[in-house]
């Protein structure tokens, strides 16, 4: 949902170009098919030789509609990388919904870094977690330290990374990311992130600890009682939802608790801690979606899972998942928002191995967000799932104490990728 000041959307959305990585060295990601005839985009597969699967993975970003601003740039990026370290093994997934009048430059810039950062961790295959936790300080370190003005601009990073059959979450803000379950006869949508918003009583808790005013734009502006907390939820109040506030001051109105970049809203509690969670891929696991709020404002996580289900080609699954989303931004705003979504199905996955659950100690359950898309049903049945499993390391507590539009993709040559969007 971004900053108050960050957004504004409408209807005929124009496309964005993506812009190509380098490559690396050596590798096997292939085009499955032609481009696609509306996003103009290949279906591209890597393999994960270790457990002989392979994942088919496509993507799309579109420029959302803001009548009071036609030049805005679209704001989201993503970023993909296949063989991270050289390794055929290990694989990356990200989406950066940029936000603030620098939201552009700051998407760039993290997908960018933090992929980077990453890549050159030596300890990145011991241990993800502590590996993803200093890559998201370190980068955020660097935003500040850049000559990007980050003080009311920032964004947010909701990313996958696939080390043989177990894929690692690391969010940080208000994207998602979702896998499908096939439960009997059923597809059943998981939620792998917990949006980060006043709405969760945990964040709500933090933030306010750390000195924030916590009210909607109807309360800041005096047209509602500042002291009668009557957000609801998500789903019915997600129009004006709870933002963070200077205690003396209407800045800089996040609707989210956690971000790169934001130093203004960082003094409030505004952290870019991310919470990290693990699944181990089992034959179960049908496919993977990681996508901006652009999406999940308004569709549930059931509903975009059904969604890709119906589509055979992952792409057509985009672009239908992107005209609904526009569709329903305007039968409730003026505008949308900027869209970005990655599928990644899981093709081929054996048996052996399937149930295992993750090897790191003190695991513990984290339910997923709450948040289904206002106006929409979600019987997703993430909380509670044995697959979901949240790892917070002694990152999140040393600084949590401290705080108190389709786009054309370039041809995958048979070699390590790196797609990057935005």
């Amino acid at each position: 949902m971004g900053c108050v000041h960050g957004k504004c959307c409408s209807r005929y959305p124009s496309s964005t170009d993506s812009e190509a990585g380098g490559y690396g060295e050596m590798g096997s990601c292939r085009n499955a098919t032609s481009k696609h005839i509306l996003t103009q985009r290949s279906l591209e597969i890597v393999p994960v030789p270790s457990q002989n699967y392979e994942m088919q993975y496509s993507v799309l970003t579109q420029r959302g509609y803001y009548p009071d601003s036609p030049d805005k740039e679209n704001q989201d990026s993503f970023c993909i990388r296949t063989q991270i370290q050289g390794n055929p093994n290990v694989h990356f997934f990200g989406v950066f919904d940029g936000h603030g009048h620098f939201g552009t430059e700051c998407s760039k810039f993290v997908k960018n870094r933090l992929a980077e950062i990453l890549a050159n961790d030596p300890e990145l295959l011991d241990d993800p977690v502590k590996a993803y936790n200093s890559a998201f300080l370190t980068t955020n370190y660097e935003l500040h330290s850049s000559e990007i003005d980050d003080s009311m601009s920032g964004t947010t990073a909701i990313t996958v990374l696939v080390i043989e059959d177990a894929i690692y979450v690391a969010n940080v803000g208000d994207s998602r990311a979702v896998i499908a379950v096939k439960n009997g006869n059923r597809i059943v949508a998981e939620n792998l992130s917990s949006d980060q918003t006043p709405f969760r009583k945990d964040e709500y808790e933090r933030v306010k600890l750390c000195g924030a005013r916590i009210l909607s734009v109807d309360q800041v502006e005096g047209l509602k009682d500042p002291d009668v907390q009557a957000w609801g939820d998500e789903e019915s109040q997600g129009g004006d939802p709870p933002r963070l506030w200077v205690q003396n001051g209407m800045y800089p109105g996040t609707a989210f608790t956690r971000s790169v970049g934001d130093s203004t809203a960082e003094k409030i509690g505004v952290i870019s801690v991310p919470e990290v969670s693990m699944v181990r891929l089992t034959p179960n696991h049908l496919f993977f979606v990681v996508a901006s709020d652009g999406v999940f404002e308004f569709l549930s996580s059931q509903t975009v899972v059904d969604m890709v289900a119906r589509y055979t080609d992952s792409r057509d699954a985009c672009a239908a998942i992107a005209g609904e989303s526009y569709k329903i931004w305007l039968e409730h705003e003026n505008r949308t928002d900027d869209i970005t979504i990655i599928i990644v199905h899981i093709k081929g996955l054996s048996n052996s191995g399937a149930g295992d659950t993750d090897g790191t100690t003190g695991a513990s359950m984290n339910p997923a967000s709450s948040r289904t898309g206002r106006g929409s049903s979600d019987s997703s049945a993430a909380s509670g799932s044995e697959i979901y499993r949240s790892m917070r390391s002694e990152f999140t507590d040393l600084q949590l104490s401290m705080n108190r539009s389709p786009a054309i993709v370039v041809p995958s040559p048979s070699k390590p990728r790196e797609l990057d969007g935005g």
